[in-house]
């Protein structure tokens, strides 16, 4: 008995299934208090407000933060990606210094990353991004 059929039935039905999201690589631990300092190269860029610094090479070193200052529009939305893509260009590989902040509802910690005010040469991220042509539309 060929096992073909078999075969090309599951590839259909792989097919047919959504795509699933990749999860972003940061696992670092997460800054708990507002007013902790950290920094580190950007090495992943979620979306248009989301991005992971870290010391290394080492995923488990990288700290996902999402920006304080800038509320990017989701990543599925018509912009999302572009917007993503101009958060990348400004600071993929460059080194950011950040400081974790109480977000609106007064957590530090929100889906599994710190809320956090970043600066690039000592200006904030999020007025970059608007510099840059970003805009906000988020949730």
């Amino acid at each position: 008995m060929t096992r073909l059929p078999l075969l090309a039935g599951l590839a259909a039905a792989a097919a047919a299934l959504p795509a699933l999201a990749h999860a972003d690589p940061c696992e670092g631990r997460l800054p708990a208090r507002a007013g902790e300092t950290f920094s580190g190269q950007v090495r992943y860029v979620g979306d248009g407000d989301s991005l992971c610094v870290g010391p290394g090479a080492d995923p488990a070193t990288w700290i996902e933060v999402r920006l304080s200052d800038f509320d990017a529009p989701e990543l599925h939305s018509p912009t999302g990606r572009a917007d993503r893509d101009r958060l990348s260009r400004l600071v993929r590989g460059r080194v950011l210094a950040c400081v974790a902040v109480r977000g609106r509802n007064g957590r530090v910690i929100v889906y599994d990353r710190v809320i956090a005010a970043c600066r690039l040469d000592g200006r904030r991220v999020g007025d970059l991004l608007r510099a840059a042509g970003g805009r906000e539309g988020g949730n």
